[in-house]
């Protein structure tokens, strides 16, 4: 008869993801030394912005350990400890339309296929089945004033970052409206459900949970979880306090239209949603929160973020800009400065990305950026010649042992050989990724 494991997580997620540590038990022995001997990333976190960046503002100086960051980095200064970036790397399989290519490529690693799509799944995708497996959601693909330009609102080779790990690698159309995506992922759980009988009394589910344990223990272990048991009483009018899993406050977003692309689909940008446009900050705070709570609760493991798509014909009114994002790549000439302030605000909005994600528990015990992967990338490096050169990628996270607080240049490396190492590091162990032409194996120095 195989012997019974205790499985730590599986019982914390059980319970909500409520961190109610047990007690060192004798037959927990052999999960501790499997753990241990396991570095891989728990979690993927993969964020998109349009437009690539000002290189000479955005690359910062010094050597890999003794850098400063340049004036579009500067808001993740707080972060620098927790963040690698990466210079010298090419997107050598962004092959096809200019901007098309580099968003398809961005996580798949190909060019264009014969729909204009990809040709090849995209990491998050590939390691839904591993990193998710028996989770709710195998991936949450949110995105923010989505749809815009030549799009139209609707799918399309402009706007999609992951295809599905399918013969046919479908675009995945990512989740759009706020409120609905609070709803489904927060929203209260159906009378008689499971996970509202959690809610009622999590404490009593676990004590259950316990009983039936304690049944299959030994005499010490019993009596070591019957102690527990008692101090957890102890504590239970205080559980809230203690509980990491909460939904985020749903904020009003009623001004905020996510099908702003259907509803004013003009080519260039000239039919505009000032309502929608200054009610970005929020909603990307919103879809932000959501996600860091999304990965928190154990609703899933494997996330992607996208500010916008290809396109980017909105405008962003809180930085005292009065046209689109695309106007300033190259539709009324390439203007650095202002396309330096918007990528500066980007770069805020990563900051408070990892912040909440340095600053909010695991069912380990650790913080969800430590056991994490986040990959911050874009569809291209210069906005007005569409190079893809020296591309403005960022990792972040301590998870499969990333080593962060460095600034790694690169010699035209191919991003191919990144998305290796991604998958390398959430314990996928393949040594090729996407068009193999231009993958030559897993990018050195990360770790």
């Amino acid at each position: 008869m195989p012997r019974f494991k205790l499985r730590r997580r599986e019982l914390l997620r059980g319970a909500g993801a409520v961190a109610i540590a047990l007690p060192w038990l004798e037959m927990m022995e052999s999960e501790r030394s499997a753990r241990a001997a396991s570095a891989a990333a728990r979690r993927l976190v993969c964020v998109y912005t349009p437009g690539g960046t000002v290189l000479d503002n955005w690359r910062p100086t010094g050597t890999e350990q003794d850098f400063e960051l340049g004036p579009i980095l500067a808001p993740l200064a707080s972060q620098r400890e927790r963040v690698l970036v990466l210079d010298g790397v090419d997107m050598k399989s962004a092959v096809g339309e200019q901007n098309q290519s580099g968003i398809v490529a961005l996580l798949t690693g190909t060019p264009q296929g014969p729909n204009g799509f990809a040709s090849g799944p995209s990491i998050d995708q590939v390691l839904a089945s591993r990193l998710s497996q028996g989770l709710r959601l195998p991936s949450l693909e949110l995105a923010v004033r989505w749809g815009t330009g030549k799009s139209h609102g609707l799918v399309s080779p402009i706007d999609i970052t992951a295809f599905a790990d399918v013969p046919t690698f479908d675009p995945i159309m990512p989740r759009l409206d706020p409120a609905k995506v609070w709803q489904e992922l927060f929203g209260a759980a159906p009378e008689g459900s499971a996970e509202a009988e959690w809610d009622r009394s999590i404490l009593d589910a676990l004590g259950e949970r316990y009983t039936k344990l304690s049944r299959r223990l030994g005499a010490a272990d019993r009596q070591r979880l019957e102690r527990h048991l008692e101090a957890i009483r102890e504590v239970e009018k205080n559980l809230a306090s203690l509980q990491a899993c909460r939904a985020p406050t749903l904020v009003d977003t009623s001004d905020y239209d996510p099908l702003s692309g259907l509803h004013h689909p003009s080519d260039t940008g000239a039919d505009r949603d000032p309502m929608t446009d200054a009610a970005i900050p929020k909603v990307g705070k919103l879809m932000t929160d959501m996600l860091v709570l999304a990965l928190a609760c154990d609703i899933t493991a494997v996330a992607t973020l996208q500010w916008s798509d290809t396109e980017a014909k909105h405008t962003l009114p809180w930085l005292g800009l009065e046209n689109h994002v695309h106007f300033y790549m190259n539709d009324g000439g390439y203007q650095p400065e202002a396309l330096t302030k918007i990528f500066t605000w980007y770069a805020e909005q990563h900051a408070y990305l990892l912040e909440q994600l340095s600053q909010t528990p695991s069912t380990e015990g650790k913080s969800l950026l430590d056991e994490s992967i986040v990959f911050f990338g874009s569809n291209l490096q210069h906005p007005a010649t569409h190079a893809k050169t020296d591309m403005p990628f960022l990792l972040a996270g301590s998870g499969g042992g990333l080593r962060t607080g460095r600034y790694v240049k690169k010699e035209h490396q191919s991003h191919n050989d990144l998305l290796v190492s991604l998958l390398n590091l959430c314990g996928d162990p393949r040594a090729t990724f996407g068009a193999p032409a231009y993958c030559t194996g897993a990018m050195t120095g990360l770790t």
